[in-house]
């Protein structure tokens, strides 16, 4: 389990610092959904192919990208990693149950864990919902021992994927 501590990335941690309270939408014309859904689907596109593509010039596509990342439309550009190619084949979704907001406030260590995909807090029966990517059972039993041992934890449901059929962002489409 220490080789799966690793210190977060300042990705993940500006990703939890700023996915609090709601902000107000960022106003896209047509044009600029065209050109977020052109790159959700392959941001290796030089802007003279998405130039092409949307009927701008290659500059245009350039300023549209840097007002949208200025605006914090586009949060970064990343690739998409296969998962059982990286030893990682077991997808599981972990609700867990605390008895107060401080427990859950421990729960955000967990993000120093290579396993651990996505944190979220939620309504409903659980706390905090994790999307976790482990080598084997094993590993997940390892990572449930870690959130058994914090305090004030009362429980964790844990739901396995079996296949996934689509994993993506969220669409620009209106």
């Amino acid at each position: 389990m220490t080789q799966d501590l690793r210190k977060s990335s300042t990705r993940t941690a500006r990703t939890l610092r700023t996915s609090g309270p709601r902000t107000t939408a960022a106003a896209l014309d047509d044009t600029d959904r065209k050109l977020l859904a052109l790159l959700a689907e392959d941001a290796t596109r030089t802007y003279a192919e998405l130039g092409k593509l949307l009927f701008l010039s290659a500059p245009a596509v350039h300023e549209r990208a840097r007002r949208l990342k200025k605006e914090g439309v586009i949060k970064g550009t990343v690739a998409a990693l296969d998962a059982a190619k990286l030893d990682r084949p077991l997808l599981a979704f972990v609700h867990v149950d605390t008895t107060s907001w401080a427990v859950t406030r421990q729960l955000l260590a967990l993000e120093e864990l290579s396993d651990v995909e996505e944190i979220h807090t939620v309504t409903g029966e659980s706390a905090m919902l994790l999307k976790v990517r482990t080598r084997d059972t094993q590993s997940l039993e390892q990572l449930l021992a870690r959130i058994h041992a914090i305090e004030g934890f009362t429980g964790t449901r844990s739901y396995i994927a079996l296949t996934t059929y689509l994993e993506r962002g969220p669409s620009p489409d209106l």
